[in-house]
């Protein structure tokens, strides 16, 4: 016999977000609407309002328009990272970004669940990892506890549960192992090609 769901039970008071109410307040009421705004032109700004928030955010930093993050002082971004549009950073924990990592538009990475085991249905978190030039496709989902290692990509529409190895692609739902993938010097090539064309 199942034991019925009781929501009513719910409890996340263990859950500590890391500032306080009033600091949790401005970035809701003030910091995320400004950050969002498809008006504001520049990356410069919203680069400095996650950093005014509490974000460790490096060199080179590219942030389209509305683009969502839960708790900013959760989130590391290395150097020239890209975070395309209506990109959801749901950052319940920590979410870390390692050098040229690009999130397409509309990619939800999701730090939080609740555990469908539990009665009460509590609240679980885990960290989300995006090493060095590793790739989150549009409209991708990346579930606690995911990681892209080294160059890795989550195909467009694709949802990621583990962790995804060095310079592999994998796609679909559940994302699956695609192929691996090649990284070639473009401009070695051309440059090679205008020499023989000459």
């Amino acid at each position: 016999m199942s034991v019925p769901i009781q929501l009513r039970n719910y409890n996340n008071s263990w859950y500590r977000p890391g500032r306080s109410i009033l600091w949790r307040s401005a970035w809701l009421f003030f910091g995320l609407p400004l950050f969002r705004c498809s008006l504001l032109p520049f990356s410069a700004l919203r680069v400095s309002l996650l950093r005014l928030f509490g974000a460790k955010v490096g060199a080179g930093v590219v942030i389209h328009s509305e683009v969502v993050i839960k708790y900013p002082w959760h989130i590391t971004i290395g150097d020239h990272c890209w975070i395309g549009e209506r990109s959801w950073i749901d950052s319940l924990t920590s979410v870390r970004l390692g050098n040229n990592v690009c999130i397409s538009q509309g990619a939800y990475l999701c730090t939080g669940n609740h555990d469908w085991s539990d009665p009460n249905f509590g609240l679980m978190v885990r960290p989300i990892e995006l090493k060095d030039g590793s790739w989150v496709g549009a409209k991708s989902m990346l579930l606690p506890g995911a990681t892209l290692s080294e160059g890795a990509i989550a195909a467009a529409g694709s949802v990621v549960s583990g962790a995804i190895p060095s310079f592999e692609i994998f796609a679909g739902n559940p994302a699956v192992f695609l192929r691996n993938r090649r990284v070639v010097d473009v401009h070695a090539q051309v440059e090679r090609f205008e020499e023989v064309t000459r």
